[in-house]
């Protein structure tokens, strides 16, 4: 179940570099705008905005993935707690999108999915 856990861990990692991307990178681009729903003058309004939100998901990535890192290397206790600290994080920002943006649930569904199965798979292998 734990490695499960830090399996699911690494593909919510993976998502959120892309958001990061999608964020910090390529906010303005017509693709990005589509994926958001925002206008160019929206973009270009909020640029700076999503540019820092980016780093948030990048920072979020990171921290899971170093403790993806320690659990592998043998540091179960510190990379478990790494690691949820990441997707747990992932996941509030998931439950925050959907309570504030109920007609963002399907972007706040995609972006909590994989956290939350990693904490269940990770809580219950931590567990046995």
């Amino acid at each position: 179940m734990l490695t499960a856990g830090l399996v699911f861990g690494a593909l919510a990692a993976l998502l959120h570099v892309y958001i990061f991307v999608m964020e910090s990178l390529t906010w303005t681009s017509p693709r990005t705008r589509a994926t958001f729903g925002t206008t160019a003058e929206e973009a270009e309004t909020t640029k700076l905005l999503a540019f820092n939100q980016g780093f948030y998901n990048l920072f979020l990535a990171i921290i899971t993935v170093i403790g993806i890192a320690a659990v592998v290397l043998g540091h179960t206790a510190v990379g478990a707690a790494l690691v949820l600290a990441g997707v747990g994080s992932m996941a509030a920002a998931a439950v925050v999108l959907l309570a504030s943006a109920p007609d963002k649930a399907r972007a706040a569904i995609t972006q909590g999915i994989f956290p939350l199965v990693a904490i269940v798979l990770m809580v219950v292998g931590l567990a046995m």
